[in-house]
């Protein structure tokens, strides 16, 4: 009788632990939940980026390897994309806001008294079409740029800056310390050692002034961005996020870095008062899409960036929780 018990008692082990072998995660799974709770419809690329890992298979290339995925994303030679699959036009987003991106990566020019301030380079193959004759476009002169600020050191988003030191007398480029340290170290297309971004830095043009928050994470060096710029006439605050992807097999210290980033940045979006989150990939933000929107909305018509301070908040939520579930595949804490 006690060996048919501990027959059955094995059994019964035996197929618990097959079961809970087989069952999701539920730590995880919560995680996910609150993170696709928080996305609604604002957030989703964000969301599948963040929480689904990509599938086994070969590098990636075109959109996604432009999106960071493959080597593209890091700066190194590439082929140029048949030009349909990436070039946009620019766009008057808000009343001194213009997008000048591409239809993946997005650049913008913030519209003071004292000049312009650019906001990323683009890939190299880029940069002369989208922001040198996309401000020509749409009436502005390139020679009123004063900086241009990289949020991080990749190629699809610093491949033109070279470009613009060289074409724009006295401009000054931007970059955080340790993504300055791996542009120094660069053999070709490293743009001159200029102006380092640290934390609370304010970079003016009169009327227009960008706030630098220092944000490791994406890379050593990322940094994000607050600005307010006018729209019909009234103030719209804008938290601008410099970095998002992350790896699915980093360390558990990786992580936690990166989520403290993203928890001091909501912090810092929230004391700003901040109704509207860009980013640099269209993946994470609409931007391609929200940008020619908002060009093209009626009179009276809300900017589509502007998501309240709630959805401003919810995207971070999303990013920490995705986040928080991809360390616990990764390291199983």
């Amino acid at each position: 009788m006690k060996s048919l018990i501990s027959i059955a008692g094995a059994v019964l082990f035996a197929i618990v632990a097959i079961a809970s072998a087989q069952a999701p995660n539920p730590t995880v799974d919560s995680y996910i939940a609150t993170a696709k709770t928080a996305a609604g419809t604002d957030w989703a690329g964000t969301f599948l980026r963040l929480c689904i890992p990509p599938s086994a298979g070969p590098p990636a290339t075109g959109g996604q390897a432009g999106a960071g995925r493959g080597v593209g994303g890091r700066g190194a030679t590439r082929r140029t994309p048949a030009r349909e699959t990436w070039y946009a036009e620019p766009a008057k987003v808000a009343d001194n806001l213009y997008f000048l991106g591409t239809k993946i990566h997005s650049a913008w020019a913030i519209v003071g008294s004292q000049g312009i301030i650019v906001i990323e380079a683009l890939f190299d193959y880029a940069a002369r079409e989208e922001i040198l004759d996309g401000l020509k476009k749409v009436g502005l002169d390139s020679k009123n740029v004063k900086y241009v600020i990289l949020s991080h050191a990749h190629g699809d988003h610093d491949g033109g800056a070279v470009l613009l030191q060289d074409s724009i007398p006295g401009v000054h480029v931007i970059y955080g310390a340790e993504d300055w340290d791996a542009v120094d170290k660069r053999t070709t297309g490293k743009a001159k050692h200029d102006m380092v971004g640290t934390d609370g830095m304010k970079v003016s043009v009169g009327d227009a002034s960008v706030q630098i928050i220092t944000m490791p994470g994406h890379t050593p060096g990322t940094l994000s961005y607050l600005f307010e710029v006018r729209d019909n006439g009234k103030p719209l605050r804008i938290a601008y996020v410099g970095g998002t992807a992350i790896p699915f097999n980093g360390a558990a210290a990786y992580y936690d870095g990166y989520i403290a980033s993203s928890k001091k940045m909501a912090k810092a979006a929230a004391d700003y008062g901040a109704t509207a989150l860009m980013s640099n990939h269209s993946e994470f933000d609409d931007g391609y899409f929200k940008a020619h929107a908002a060009a093209n909305r009626k009179p009276g018509e809300l900017n589509p960036f502007d998501v309240g301070a709630d959805g401003v908040a919810r995207y971070f939520t999303v990013v920490q929780a995705c986040t928080t579930a991809a360390r616990i595949r990764a390291t199983g804490q």
